[in-house]
């Protein structure tokens, strides 16, 4: 894909959508933080449905220590692989506790000596706490950057590699976003919904649903 169409696409993404945000409700760092390693294999929706009860016990490190694992998992065990991700939580509070006063270290490297925090976990809380120009890639990133053209890759860090490279600086805060919304809501895995698409001219994918009728422009995007 040309540079040029490159830059088309997140033209229009940002004409649609200037202010992209993570669709995770949190109300700190700390909370934004547990909040992205309970959505590993789990969707925002479920994690969003938990943690309102649960973060109002626990929006910190110290209190969260003071619920404990049995009752973390009390609060969290409609999502995916709990038991796991309760473990994790208790243990990158007590070492925020300990290692860093209770407070969210501004590195990726420090982010990744957490326990259950992995470099998409990083990059995400760096991108939405710290307005970091990171590129999270999950499953809808990685599936919609291959199927649009924007990179042939085959892993999920050589997607993030990629993509640091052929998107323009001034699309790079927002455009994970971007990608997420558009794989989460129009560039669906199954058969995605190309007679909505804000980009399906500029899209290189070979095997596109039927173009939209003429007229019909005015409804994309109206998912989200």
């Amino acid at each position: 894909m040309t540079p040029k169409k490159i830059d088309q696409i997140f033209t229009r993404f940002a004409a649609h959508n200037p202010q992209p945000k993570t669709e995770l409700e949190y109300s700190n760092e700390y909370t934004l933080l547990v909040a992205v390693v309970l959505s590993a294999q789990a969707t925002d929706a479920s994690v969003n449905k938990a943690t309102p009860a649960l973060f109002a016990k626990a929006d910190t490190p110290e209190k969260m220590l003071e619920l404990g694992e049995a009752g973390l998992k009390q609060h969290i065990k409609t999502i995916g692989l709990y038991n796991a991700k309760a473990k994790n939580i208790i243990g990158l509070s007590r070492k925020l506790m300990e290692e860093f006063g209770g407070k969210i270290p501004h590195t990726r490297e420090a982010l990744q000596s957490l326990p259950g925090v992995g470099r998409k976990t990083a990059n995400v809380w760096l991108n939405c706490a710290r307005g970091e120009h990171t590129i999270a890639v999950d499953t809808h990133v990685f599936r919609v950057a291959n199927r649009i053209g924007l990179c042939q890759t085959t892993t999920p860090g050589k997607t993030e590699l990629a993509l640091e490279e052929v998107i323009p600086a001034q699309w790079k805060q927002h455009a994970h976003h971007w990608l997420i919304l558009h794989g989460r809501y129009v560039c669906i895995a199954r058969k995605p919904r190309c007679p909505k698409c804000l980009i399906r001219d500029l899209c290189e994918y070979k095997e596109k649903t039927v173009p939209p009728a003429k007229g019909e422009a005015s409804d994309q995007f109206k998912l989200f």
